[in-house]
């Protein structure tokens, strides 16, 4: 068994060896032009995709954008079934219709190019993430690469949940307070749309990069940045910043902070078990090699 584990291990460090050679010939320019081209890459799938988006704008706007503030949007029919069997009207969201308004002259047209890109760029995240990829694949080791390719999929998988939860969640709340908060029966609100889609857009890109937080955990727990032993120390004061972390993006109610407060407690859980098993994995490997040495 020594033998046949001490001769993987050769075989390995070979590889190891021949990668870093190749990588080692490219100059930091090469570097420099390898990742410009994975840019370039990225970018051309964002500005095609955000041409589509543009192209159908009308059905994003009216079918994504503007459906979470219309009561037969299906979060807000939820919260309606669910005020209906507890017999609480509070719970029912969103049934008051909002009236949105454009002060600029070319403040629609400006609109309709920032949703674009946003939409853009979130239907080319698995094209950016696997471009990035591509640029760290020469510096892994074999076995390395083949978790990477799975942790592409679980990027950006992690990425449009984080998006979905962000949309039929955080964004039917906050409008529902923020677009229904008075402080006078006198003041009619009247929503800017600049003001309402950045606050949508806001809040989707936000929720899809922190739900990336396993995927930080197990990057920073590979480089040794990252320890389950300190996570767990530090538990308590990561609880207390994610529900700060809640507070921000949710409205200032507490069934909403809780609502988004526990899948980031939950995140951070997975975090911690992840990082535990790349620190398994390292001592395993550490061992293999004490024994063949």
């Amino acid at each position: 068994m020594s033998s046949k584990a001490e001769k993987e291990t050769k075989a390995l460090e070979a590889k190891r060896r021949k990668e870093q050679e190749k990588v080692g010939e490219m100059s930091f320019l090469d570097h420099l032009e390898e990742l410009r081209w994975h840019i370039i890459r990225s970018l051309i799938a964002v500005f095609v995709l955000a041409i589509v988006a543009f192209i159908i704008r009308d059905f994003i706007f009216q079918e994504i954008i503007f459906k979470p503030k219309e009561s037969d949007f299906f979060t807000n029919r939820m919260f309606q079934k669910m005020a209906d069997y507890f017999g609480k009207d509070a719970l029912a969201i969103n049934r008051q219709e909002i009236e949105l308004i454009n002060i600029k002259m070319p403040g629609q047209f400006n609109m309709s190019i920032w949703a674009a890109i946003v939409a853009g760029l979130i239907m080319a995240a698995p094209v950016v993430f696997w471009e990035f990829w591509k640029f760290i694949k020469p510096a892994l080791y074999e076995n390395e690469k083949k978790v990477a390719t799975g942790a592409v999929f679980y990027t950006t998988f992690l990425f449009i949940i984080g998006v979905l939860f962000g949309y039929y969640l955080i964004v039917p709340l906050t409008i529902q307070f923020f677009g229904n908060y008075s402080i006078s029966p006198e003041v009619t609100n009247q929503i800017n749309i600049t003001s309402y889609i950045s606050m949508v857009i806001s809040v989707v890109f936000a929720s899809g990069v922190v739900f990336l937080l396993p995927v930080f955990s197990y990057s920073l727990s590979k480089v040794g940045l990252l320890t389950p032993g300190f996570m767990r120390t530090y538990r308590r004061h990561a609880i207390v910043l994610l529900v700060a972390l809640a507070a921000v993006i949710t409205p200032p109610d507490i069934f909403s902070q809780i609502m988004v407060a526990i899948p980031l407690i939950l995140l951070y859980e997975v975090s911690i078990f992840i990082s535990g098993r790349v620190a398994k994995n390292a001592e395993k490997k550490e061992r293999a090699a004490s024994k063949t040495s």
